[in-house]
């Protein structure tokens, strides 16, 4: 298990184990999921919207609102981490 201290002003140093498991590097993004159960976990964002604008685009389908996104996302989330 790798432990991290966190700081007076909210830091946290990412343990190397922990780094490395994750490929992380400096100037890289993490994203902080909380599920209901009151976990938390520590993902990678490992892609830029750059990276996959437009492919989601299908000729024909109606379009969703981000609100509606935003609640699939979130409950794919939090049954991933059950």
């Amino acid at each position: 298990m790798a432990l991290a201290t966190l700081t007076s002003k909210g830091q946290i140093t990412i343990p190397k184990v922990v780094r490395d498991s994750l490929h992380l590097h400096t100037g890289d993004k993490v994203e902080f999921v909380i599920t209901e159960d009151g976990n938390a976990f520590l993902m990678p964002v490992t892609k830029r919207v750059d990276d996959v604008f437009g492919r989601l685009h299908k000729p024909g389908r109606k379009p969703i609102s981000v609100e509606k996104i935003d609640s699939m996302i979130k409950q794919k989330m939090q049954a991933t981490f059950r």
